[in-house]
């Protein structure tokens, strides 16, 4: 597929003013719009670092005009299929009722090709270009700009302690990436995400600067399992985890508790603990098989806080696995220690 063959032009400055900080939601959202529809056109690294900051700014906004906390859209588990294997889903069937009702039954909810297939293996090469334009500047080479280039948040956030856990994880905050941040948004875009995770959320959906990022997992790099809402306070998110490459068999994918829990029973402080977060996860599985399902590029599944998963690898895999893990928020419970961008 065509989406992000786009022609290039050089890295020059655009002339645009620099983003204003005091400018209204409304001005930095026609700005956003204006920039995106150039970009696609003629994609310009300086017009990407643009707009990442002014999504920064238009996700402060946001932050500061929410409300108190809306509800979920109204579950609707008549059209889940019956109890059983975990239910699969097309793009077409999903809704923010639907996607509800999942999460509240199964914990999750998998659908297959979320976003074109080429277009994820796309991005995959771009975030393995990503991973090498980091090593070469880490080694004081200078590289492509664009592909790698440290993002800088508005006071008080602040990114360089999570860099290093990020990186060791196998990853890369998809912020330090202005290019592959644009296209990523416009898959986002191309699979009605905005109006989907806000129909779910209740509120405008904000992305996490800090919980917004580009993997590639090797099959060296191991996991625990885990709660994310061990570590979010009082958060109510939703999470995107879409893989850009087959994964699962060849490469490492997600082991996951296929059940709704309804309270955290791995604690953040016990996370180091592989074996005790192993036997806590098989307890809170009861007869609920354990599953590691097989992915394609383009697939994705849908999650909040509470559920219970880990990276699935094993030493008969030969292939890194590329993906993005995207957590939605709304901001009326937005982490007070995340840095927000709107979508």
């Amino acid at each position: 597929m065509g989406l992000f063959k786009r022609r290039a032009t050089p890295d020059v400055a655009v002339a645009d003013p620099p983003a204003d900080a005091s400018a209204s939601l409304e001005a930095l959202l026609e700005e956003i719009a204006r920039l995106t529809e150039r970009n696609r056109a003629a994609a310009d690294r300086a017009a990407e670092r643009r707009l990442l900051r002014l999504r920064h700014l238009a996700g402060l906004r946001r932050l500061e005009a929410a409300g108190s906390a809306p509800t979920h859209a109204e579950p609707d588990p008549a059209r889940l299929p019956a109890p059983g294997a975990l239910p699969e889903f097309a793009p077409s069937d999903l809704d923010p009722a639907l996607l509800r009702a999942g999460i509240l039954r199964d914990g999750c909810v998998l659908v297959r090709g979320l976003v074109d297939r080429d277009a994820a293996r796309a991005l995959a090469a771009g975030i393995d270009r990503a991973f090498a334009e980091r090593a070469a500047q880490e080694a004081g080479r200078g590289g492509e700009p664009g592909y790698y280039e440290a993002f800088q948040p508005e006071p008080p956030f602040e990114l360089a302690a999570v860099r290093p856990w990020i990186k060791e994880g196998g990853g890369i905050l998809a912020a330090d990436s202005p290019l592959l941040s644009f296209q990523m948004l416009e898959l986002f875009e191309s699979a009605g995400l905005p109006r989907l995770v806000g129909g779910y959320l209740g509120e405008p959906p904000l992305l996490s600067v800090h919980k917004t990022t580009l993997r590639k997992a090797d099959p060296s790099v191991g996991g625990s399992w885990h709660q994310d809402g061990a570590f979010m306070g009082g958060a109510r998110p939703i999470n995107l985890w879409l893989s850009l490459s087959r994964c699962g068999d060849e490469a490492p994918g997600l082991d996951i508790v296929p059940r709704r829990l309804d309270e955290i029973v791995i604690e953040h402080g016990a996370m180091l603990d592989v074996e005790l977060t192993r036997r806590k996860a098989h307890a809170a599985a009861g007869d609920v098989p354990i599953l590691r399902p097989i992915f394609e590029p383009g697939d994705a599944l849908f999650f909040d806080e509470l559920f219970l998963h880990q990276t699935g690898s094993d030493t008969s895999m030969t292939k890194p696995r590329f993906a993005i893990e995207s957590w939605f928020f709304g901001g009326s419970a937005f982490p007070s220690d995340y840095a927000p961008l709107a979508v």
